[in-house]
């Protein structure tokens, strides 16, 4: 993990605390109640900070795991670029901003679609995951990138389509228990904040595939 500034990267500082709040929530049922994503309680006792809080917990040790490497990974990478790009300060602030309203981003069609729904609840950094995810695969499409299933990495202008496409099928078959909608809306997000800093690389991009 590189220093982006004087201080700690702003992904390590996301990933620490949010390891802290997952393990606590690991070992407070209460807590993990009180932080989850939950349309109906927000939408009835006014908790709009469940689009926050739920980022910052997960069901389990794999769950966590899965992000935080994912956020790892790529976010450094992406943090990197950015800070040299936009400076330390700026590049801090542009990983801040993808994250956290990825997160915030990836909920909205969740929010609309289980507002009346006592039983939907959702947790998990996902949705802002795959904003960074996205970002860091349209700030650099040709860097090669590994799927679980694919052995040989693949060029990330490759992995994207693929990765949406894996998503969108899971979310029409349904049942998974994973909200697929939410991984959507983050990369839609991520796609979009690259796309409104450099507007060149949405161009690369496509000029890549096709």
């Amino acid at each position: 993990m590189f220093i982006a500034s004087k201080g700690l990267s702003i992904i390590l500082l996301l990933m620490i605390l949010t390891i802290v709040i997952s393990v606590i929530c690991f070992n407070s049922e209460t807590w993990k109640s009180k932080l989850t994503f939950f349309p109906y309680r927000m939408k009835r006792k006014n908790e709009t900070y469940r689009v926050i809080s739920h980022i910052f917990i997960h069901a389990d040790f794999q769950h966590l795991a899965f992000n935080m490497l994912s956020v790892y990974f790529l976010g450094s990478f992406l943090e990197y670029q950015w800070s040299y790009q936009f400076g330390p300060e700026d590049g801090a602030l542009h990983i801040a901003i993808l994250y956290f309203f990825g997160g915030i981003f990836a909920t909205g069609y969740l929010y609309y679609k289980n507002q009346d729904n006592v039983f939907y609840q959702s947790l998990g950094a996902s949705g802002a995951v795959s904003a960074v995810i996205f970002a860091a695969i349209f700030w650099h499409p040709t860097m090669k990138l590994g799927l679980l299933f694919i052995p040989v990495p693949i060029p990330a202008f490759v992995f994207g389509p693929v990765y949406l496409l894996i998503e969108y099928l899971a979310m029409r078959k349904g049942n998974t228990g994973i909200a697929h909608e939410a991984h959507i809306g983050g990369a839609l997000f991520g796609i979009l904040y690259v796309t409104l800093l450099e507007p060149n690389k949405l161009i690369t991009f496509f000029e890549l595939i096709f």
